[in-house]
């Protein structure tokens, strides 16, 4: 199974870096290991081998998964105390990750993190199917390049019947900026797909 995330790393220079990211789990309960396995290239994967730490961050808020693939990463977070690392300030919860193996691979490295300190912020509000659709929209937008068009057209159009139908305002704009994004993608390489 795999749960839709996002994940704030920092350079060794102190940058922050969000990257939405579908996590693992492998184990049971507080000794699960999160999986991680970012694309290369990736500032996401640079700064966990350069820092071996990061921050699982669980949100409900759609517009920074939307927002980081369409190029809007500049979202509030807060330092951590006695960890290398920020959390996003609206985050229901995070989880504090530590680096423990890596495995390289050409396109996808593995990446197991030891769960440490977790905080709960908030509650748990319930699901939304404008949210899993921004999600899924997301995703497609985050992979123009390797999907054919039609594909990507066809289900974005039918997406579109949950936003249509259960988005709120942050739901809406985060649709917004991935219609958008996808509209210029096509629009600078119509033969694309």
């Amino acid at each position: 199974m795999i749960f839709e995330t996002v994940v704030s790393t920092l350079s060794p220079a102190g940058e922050l870096h969000l990257a939405p990211m579908g996590v693992r789990y492998e184990g049971e309960g507080d000794a699960a290991v999160v999986v991680l396995m970012p694309f290369k290239p990736s500032k996401t994967l640079d700064n966990i081998l350069a820092t071996r730490c990061a921050v699982l961050n669980l949100t409900d808020d759609v517009r920074v998964f939307a927002g980081c693939v369409t190029g809007r990463r500049d979202w509030p977070t807060v330092a951590l105390e006695g960890f290398a690392g920020r959390r996003l300030q609206d985050a229901l919860a995070h989880v504090e990750l530590s680096l423990t193996d890596d495995q390289d691979d050409a396109l996808r490295p593995t990446l197991r993190m030891r769960r440490g300190r977790e905080g709960v912020h908030g509650a748990f509000p319930g699901f939304n199917r404008a949210q899993a659709a921004v999600i899924e929209g997301a995703v497609l937008v985050s992979r123009l390049g390797m999907l054919p068009r039609d594909k990507v057209e066809t289900e974005m159009d039918y997406l579109q019947i949950a936003i249509d139908k259960t988005a709120g305002e942050r739901e809406l704009e985060a649709w917004e900026w991935l219609y958008a994004a996808k509209e210029a993608f096509y629009a600078r390489a119509p033969e694309a797909g």
